[in-house]
């Protein structure tokens, strides 16, 4: 093993010599990019939209949505929730690469559903360091996609707003069930 991978598998705490889950991520992009073909696409999405969606590992957005490479920009994050960088992500995507839609994909059986800013107390006590993010915890995840379209739709900084919509991805059956917006 080289000097430089020992140390890293000593920095994760991994033994030395032992493969980690990074090791083999980043074997199985060799063997991607061994066949890979430069699609000859830009970094604008085809289909001119952006999703925002949670980062939970069940929920396969291309393949639940139809998507294919370079259909749209993908923006992931602890819930799905519309914070100030999703703001950001979606202002660049708007503002410079052209998407004039968004879609917000919340899901059942959330993590943020338990938890609480408690969470985030109990990470400064451990770090020592107030976290700069807020947990955005909710407990009902209709009214969660509901402020989230709220937020997109009241964005000064978005100049397309139109067409924004919300829906609660079911992780059992893998149907989106659409959200209607606050009157």
């Amino acid at each position: 093993m080289p000097i430089s991978a020992h140390r890293s598998a000593q920095s994760a705490g991994v033994a030395p010599g032992a493969e980690t889950v990074i090791d083999r991520l980043v074997e199985s992009n060799r063997n991607y990019a061994a066949g890979f073909v430069d699609p000859g696409m830009g970094a604008r999405p085809v289909l001119r939209v952006a999703a925002v969606a949670c980062m939970d590992a069940r929920l396969d957005l291309h393949a639940a949505l139809g998507l294919e490479l370079g259909d749209c920009h993908t923006i992931r994050n602890a819930g799905g929730v519309v914070t100030d960088d999703t703001i950001r992500s979606l202002t660049f995507s708007q503002r410079a690469l052209s998407t004039r839609s968004v879609i917000l994909i919340h899901h059942t059986g959330c993590g943020l559903q338990s938890l609480t800013e408690d969470f985030r107390h109990e990470s400064e006590t451990e770090v020592g360091q107030r976290p700069a993010w807020a947990v955005e915890a909710f407990s009902d995840v209709d009214q969660d996609v509901r402020q989230s379209m709220a937020r997109v739709r009241t964005s000064p900084f978005l100049p397309h707003t139109d067409d924004v919509r919300g829906f609660v991805f079911d992780v059992l059956t893998g149907l989106l069930r659409e959200i209607a917006p606050q009157a």
